[in-house]
């Protein structure tokens, strides 16, 4: 994480209170720049985050929630590829 302090200067404590804060408020996220612009007896705050967050997809697929069929037995996957897939329609599809 980049921290950055402007207009002014905040002990290392301070400092940790805020990065603190933001880990509390976003805790999935991960916050790669903070920006602290001092203004008299205020401090605000200017962050973002990065944008390589990793994900994993999870899916209902016979009945169970699953990310990928990798540990499914022959049995599953032969479920997995015999099952119907639906497309979408739209309202004039539908009519």
């Amino acid at each position: 994480m980049r921290i950055e302090v402007l207009n002014g200067t905040l002990g290392e404590e301070e400092i940790k209170g805020y990065v603190e804060y933001l880990e509390s408020k976003f805790p999935d996220k991960q916050i790669e720049n903070l920006t602290l612009t001092v203004d008299n007896d205020y401090v605000d705050m200017s962050y973002s985050f990065g944008e390589d967050v990793p994900f994993e997809r999870i899916r209902r697929i016979t009945g169970y929630l699953v990310g990928t069929v990798d540990r499914f037995n022959n049995a599953k996957r032969a479920e997995v590829e015999d099952r119907v897939k639906h497309s979408l329609c739209t309202s004039a599809e539908s009519l």
